[in-house]
């Protein structure tokens, strides 16, 4: 199956000791789906290209943003603008053009997750909500792929294999997610570019290993580890029978556990009531980013202030009765404010604005 160019290309693996020739021919016929190509996505690539894996599948909806550019390693300041799918497989092509590889621009959906899945041997997942985790997992259960998990916060990450040979799954360690907006992104918590470059990498070392047989994955275990202090804690995940019996996916799509409420606004709907006549608008971020660019005019109150306050205290010069958006970078800090502010101040027509500072920017408008 390999070539004389690719025989000199993957020389160094080939010399693995337990690795060999046959290894390298199953990465050659390996077939990965990698959803989301940002921070966790992007490691996993590169390296995924250049060990030789055959054929690499990605699918990621977003464009890149120069805020991207400090962890999403794949990408470089022309890209900025561009689909996310577009740009890695152009440039994962270049890296190594014995792999083939398809960008999909596009969500990963109840729509298409089955047949992606089904179209593979392994499953990355580089999502960053955990809507996708779960529809990730459910069809992975329901056409029996292995997936190779990693999720991050703040300075810590942590790593598994879920559904190899009869293993635990995703939902054995979370059976149910979260209330929607009860865990920050990345956009809002902050992330260190390092940690998700270490563990997409991780995940790169895992899924070679569930192609070609050698190693042990980590099916079972739930890997912890602390960029701060260097430390890493393995602990033992034992499988969950009531997690295996899934006859069809959730019934919410990705983007549906973000869906529109009558607590949140969109953004060109906000720009419609700035055009008709005053609106009392807060902005829950922190000083450093109202300094970057914000919605004029607005009321400055950070998050951990309105969090800090107590039932019936007044707020500069905002009042309840008013019609009031509330806004941050990417619309989960406003909706804890719109929480807050409903339940202690009185402010009955609190609105968050979806997406935040991202939502606001993309229409394009300067205020």
């Amino acid at each position: 199956m390999l070539t004389n160019a690719e025989l000199h290309r993957y020389q160094r693996q080939l010399s693995l000791a337990g690795f060999g020739r046959e290894a390298q021919d199953r990465l050659k016929a390996g077939r990965v789906l990698v959803i989301g190509a940002g921070g966790l996505g992007c490691p996993a690539l590169l390296y995924l290209a250049a060990a030789g894996v055959g054929r690499i599948i990605l699918v990621d909806p977003d464009r890149v943003d120069a805020s991207n550019l400090q962890r999403q390693i794949l990408y470089a300041d022309e890209d900025v603008g561009q689909p996310k799918a577009e740009m890695a497989a152009r440039h994962l092509r270049a890296q190594n053009p014995f792999v083939s590889v398809t960008g999909l621009c596009g969500r990963f959906q109840r729509d298409n997750a089955l047949d992606l899945v089904r179209d593979c041997d392994v499953v990355i997942d580089g999502s960053d909500n955990f809507a996708t985790r779960y529809l990730v997992n459910d069809a992975c259960v329901m056409v029996d792929r292995p997936f190779v998990y990693a999720a991050l916060a703040g300075f810590e990450g942590q790593l598994s294999v879920f559904n190899w040979r009869g293993g635990p799954t995703y939902r054995c360690l979370f059976p149910s997610a979260p209330p929607p907006g009860s865990a920050p992104s990345c956009a809002e918590a902050g992330v260190l570019g390092i940690l998700p470059g270490v563990l997409g990498t991780w995940q790169a070392g895992e899924a070679i290993k569930l192609l070609t047989g050698v190693g042990a994955p980590m099916s079972g275990k739930l890997l912890l580890w602390n960029a701060l202090t260097m430390s890493c804690v393995t602990v033992a995940l034992a499988p969950d029978a009531r997690s295996r019996p899934i006859r069809e996916l959730p019934a919410d799509e990705p983007a549906a556990a973000c869906a529109v409420t009558d607590w949140e606004i969109d953004a060109e709907a906000l720009r419609v009531l700035l055009l008709a006549g005053p609106l009392q608008l807060l902005d829950v971020r922190e000083e450093w980013e109202r300094a970057e660019d914000a919605i004029w005019p607005s009321v400055h109150i950070p998050l951990g202030a309105i969090e800090a306050s107590v039932s019936g205290e007044p707020f500069a010069d905002l009042r309840p009765e008013l019609p009031t958006v509330i806004y941050c970078a990417a619309g989960v800090r406003s909706l804890r404010a719109v929480a807050l502010l409903r339940a202690r101040h009185g402010f009955v027509s609190a609105r968050s604005l979806r997406g935040g500072m991202y939502a606001w920017r993309a229409l394009g408008v300067a205020r």
